[in-house]
C-alpha cells in the first residue's frame, strides 16, 4: 500500500476544483488520470441555461443576445415544459425554433429542437445559413 503525501487535484487535471485523492488517503497505487478524470464526471456538474448558452455560443456573441432577448435563457418553463412561445405558440425553447418552419428539417438532420442542446444545435444551423433572420420579430431586442 501506497500512503498519499500530496493532495491531488482535479485541477492540475482537468481544471476542476475537486479533490481526487486528500492528504492521508491509503491506496494500492496512486489514481491514474483517467480515474480522477471519470469521478470528477461522476458528480453533478450543473451549468445553467445561461452559462450553457454563453459556452455553446462564445464566437457568436449575437447569438447570446438573441436567446436572451426570445427566452431570457431558458428551455423549459416553471412546470418543466418546454418553453413556448407567447406571440406564437409554435415557438419553442431557448432559441424560439418555430415547429412549423422547421420541425422536419430538425428530424430530418436528427436534432431535438425540445433539448437544450438540441436548440442550440439547430439555432446553429439555421444561422449558419440565413444569419440572424429567422429572429428578425425580436431584432428590436437583440441588435442593440
Amino acid at each position: 500500500m501506497l500512503k498519499i503525501a500530496l493532495l491531488l487535484t482535479l485541477t492540475s487535471l482537468t481544471g476542476l476544483n475537486a479533490p481526487a485523492v486528500m492528504i492521508g488517503d491509503v491506496v494500492d497505487e496512486p489514481p491514474s488520470i483517467e480515474a480522477a478524470v471519470e469521478a470528477a464526471f461522476a458528480q453533478e456538474l450543473e451549468m445553467t441555461d445561461e452559462e450553457i448558452v454563453r459556452e455553446y455560443f462564445k464566437d457568436d456573441p449575437i447569438m447570446v443576445r438573441i436567446a436572451f432577448c426570445e427566452s431570457t435563457f431558458r428551455q423549459y418553463d416553471k412546470n418543466g415544459n418546454v418553453l413556448r412561445g407567447v406571440e406564437n405558440s409554435r415557438d419553442v425553447g431557448l432559441m424560439q425554433i418555430n415547429e412549423h418552419f422547421h420541425l422536419e428539417k430538425a428530424k430530418n438532420l436528427d436534432i431535438d429542437i425540445y433539448t437544450i442542446e438540441g436548440n442550440m444545435e439547430f439555432a446553429r444551423y439555421l444561422y449558419e445559413r440565413e444569419g440572424t433572420r429567422p429572429w428578425n420579430a425580436s431584432k428590436k431586442c437583440w441588435s442593440r
